[in-house]
């Protein structure tokens, strides 16, 4: 069973209305761990330890950006580690199994950055988050790049949550009053 790395920031979703950027960021953080809890064991990297689940580890985030706030969790795995980005609400035990399963590999999101990483061995993970990401991955290791929907669908603005109401976890939908 691999440990599953989740990087969180509350303050990150900034193209979402502020009335509702919080409570969507914790609800979204709560689907991903809900779900990344039936496949491995959950770190949770923030500096808002308030904010993460039950059954999950909070990791203190070192605040020096993504990349660091990873390394910071994958510092704490022994074996088989995912890092799934806290902002995909349509993940489920399936999806993070598939990526699991792919050993080496990586979800791209749309925009070319990254949304989930495989890593059998964690030491190969360097910090090359951000813009063109998934290409800077695939430059440094053979990363196997996956089409996962509920993993390539993250949510970055109101538009994002539009684009992928029907698929959103029980947190999220519940938050945005959008019936099962």
């Amino acid at each position: 069973m691999p440990t599953v790395v989740v990087p969180y920031r509350g303050d990150a979703k900034r193209r979402v209305s502020s009335s509702i950027r919080a409570a969507v960021a914790v609800a979204m953080l709560g689907d991903v761990v809900e779900a990344a809890l039936v496949v491995g064991g959950v770190l949770v990297v923030t500096d808002d330890p308030s904010v993460v689940p039950a059954g999950a580890e909070v990791v203190a985030d070192p605040g020096a950006g993504l990349g660091a706030a990873v390394a910071a969790g994958l510092a704490r795995v022994e074996g088989h580690a995912l890092v799934v980005n806290a902002d995909l609400p349509a993940a489920t035990p399936g999806a993070l199994a598939t990526l699991s399963e792919a050993g080496l590999a990586l979800v791209e999101a749309r925009d070319g950055t990254t949304n989930a990483l495989s890593l059998p061995d964690p030491s190969l993970f360097i910090p090359l988050h951000g813009p063109g990401s998934a290409a800077r991955f695939r430059a440094h290791a053979p990363f196997r790049t996956l089409s996962i929907p509920e993993l390539e669908a993250d949510v970055d603005s109101e538009a994002d949550l539009e684009r992928v109401a029907s698929r959103l976890g029980p947190r999220t939908r519940a938050l945005l009053a959008i019936p099962a």
